[in-house]
């Protein structure tokens, strides 16, 4: 990947960022008036400010993106062998999904809310498996394992202030994760179009997994 690539990866992340957040905000505002995500609604929770928070997810997201790349890249130097590598992130990303439906559960009473402990690792888990899916038929099975490894695990990483913070609610939860989700999975599926990563059918199945 070269630098023009870089930067249009760079600068097209955030464009989704800043789109997703204004989308989500907007729908979340209209729903609820008196929405604001870190105390942004005191200076007055527009448009812009969203597109601005949405620029910071979507440069965020990326920091999360390359330090995954990087962990993938020194745990297959490492390991030496891809099943184990891929048996180890799909282990985690369970553990993960259940962790915070477990951890979401003991908070029910403080979140005032008795149902997100369950739809939003189910819906994380649901939306993560199709992003997935998608990324294997556009590449090789190989795939699979590694973008959902990502979606899940480096999405609920990213977006962990809202979940654990000192202000975390429902709203700020939605408002934090669906713009990472949405960020995590254009990088991932526009990857390969970028590296230009041309595989045989003979070698796909020996190659390393292909994120």
């Amino acid at each position: 990947m070269n630098l023009r690539k870089l930067f249009f990866l760079f600068w097209s992340t955030m464009a989704v960022g800043g789109v997703v957040t204004i989308v989500v905000g907007s729908i979340m505002q209209w729903t609820d008036a008196s929405f604001g995500f870190m105390g942004l609604e005191a200076a007055g929770f527009n448009a812009a400010m969203m597109a601005l928070v949405g620029l910071l997810f979507g440069a965020f997201s990326q920091m999360g993106f390359f330090a995954y790349m990087t962990l993938n890249y020194i745990a297959l130097s490492v390991i030496r062998r891809n099943y184990m590598w891929n048996a180890l992130q799909a282990y985690t990303t369970l553990f993960a999904l259940g962790g915070i439906g477990y951890l979401l559960y003991q908070d029910r009473v403080k979140l005032d809310n008795n149902w997100i402990f369950w739809v939003l690792p189910l819906g994380l888990g649901l939306a993560s498996w199709a992003v997935a899916y998608y990324k294997a038929k556009l590449t090789n099975n190989n795939a699979f394992i590694p973008t959902l490894f990502l979606q899940v695990v480096v999405t609920l990483l990213e977006a962990w202030p809202s979940i654990r913070g000192e202000e975390s609610n429902v709203t700020a939860m939605i408002f934090m994760i669906i713009p990472m989700f949405a960020c995590n999975a254009y990088q991932i599926l526009w990857l390969h179009k970028l590296v230009r990563k041309q595989q045989t059918t003979d070698s796909a199945s020996d190659a390393k997994p292909a994120v």
